[in-house]
């Protein structure tokens, strides 16, 4: 039997700011509540021609060849190349909508998603049957990045010029915590969006990047929590065990994983106003399940973007 779907409630409660968001579309601010960009969904180049709308929750693209508009069930269903129906399953998965959603509820409009409690998004991420071949670990955005070759090679990470929806993009394998390859992030590195590509249908909400090299074989530690994948990177590399939260919100799963393998942690988000906000919500339920300690960094940085000596300076 088809699972049935309620258009109504998703259009009601995910917001397309959220939406963009996930697909990491980045456009900029022209006037009260109205965004305008490059076409996320033809790529086309034209500087204003897509325009988004996040009160009223529509999107109109102006260029003559693409001439795409909607609502956020439109979108998805453009950009993932499906079916109405299919984008409304979509995103009653990524956003935890259903029929009984309470008044009031607010989809997440940062760059991650809502926090979520264990076992409300159903069936975790299956391994991967498959590798991709022929990374290039010594590629200059990775140097430019402050990641070594040693470290590239030890995460799997490069840039990966094979066919499919990974190509032309620096490849991020992703590990479940028992080292499992369950996906592979993909980072644009010539300005194209969306700036980070993750396979549809993967909860990242479920899984701490680096957790299976993160742990320890003597017992429970204390591991740094930062939230991207070179943040990580640059953390292990200065020699900090680190997970990545993939976001600045801490989900149910991903509390439970870390209170499941230490015994603390060094919560390091980023010196913007949404790592403070996202250190803000996590303080305080991470604290009730390990030592936790809060490492500032100044306004605008990223532990990505500060040097091993400067990082064990605050880590130590």
């Amino acid at each position: 039997m088809a699972m049935w779907v309620d258009f109504k409630a998703i259009k009601a409660v995910v917001g397309l700011q959220a939406v963009l968001d996930r697909y990491g579309v980045k456009l900029r601010p022209s006037g009260k509540n109205e965004l305008r960009g490059p076409c996320p969904i033809h790529g086309g180049q034209e500087r204003d021609c897509f325009h988004a709308n996040t009160a009223k929750n529509n999107f109109n693209c102006f260029a003559p060849s693409c001439q795409a508009h909607g609502n956020v069930l439109d979108f998805v269903a453009a950009m993932d190349g499906c079916s109405v129906r299919d984008a409304a399953l979509r995103l009653s998965e990524w956003f935890a909508v259903s029929r009984d959603q309470p008044a009031g509820w607010v989809p997440a409009t940062g760059s991650e998603l809502a926090p979520e409690k264990v076992g409300d998004r159903g069936e975790p991420n299956k391994p991967l049957a498959f590798q991709l071949k022929g990374v290039d670990y010594a590629h200059p955005y990775l140097t430019e990045r402050g990641i070594t070759r040693e470290t590239a090679e030890a995460f799997g990470v490069g840039f990966f010029s094979g066919k499919g929806s990974m190509a032309g993009r620096v490849v991020i394998p992703i590990h479940n915590d028992r080292g499992e390859l369950v996906a592979y992030a993909g980072r644009s590195i010539d300005g194209s969006e969306p700036k980070y590509k993750l396979p549809v249908g993967f909860r990242k909400s479920q899984e701490l990047f680096c957790l299976h090299r993160a742990t320890s074989p003597e017992g429970r530690g204390v591991v740094v929590v930062v939230e991207g994948f070179f943040d990580c990177m640059k953390v292990w590399q200065a020699g900090f065990p680190a997970v990545a939260l993939m976001g600045c919100s801490l989900s149910g799963e991903q509390e439970e994983l870390l209170a499941a393998h230490f015994r603390g942690a060094w919560l390091m988000l980023d010196g913007d106003e949404a790592g403070r906000k996202g250190t803000a919500e996590i303080l305080p339920c991470l604290s009730r399940r390990m030592f936790v300690k809060v490492v500032e960094l100044p306004d605008g940085k990223q532990p990505d973007q500060l040097s091993n000596g400067e990082l064990a300076a605050l880590l130590t």
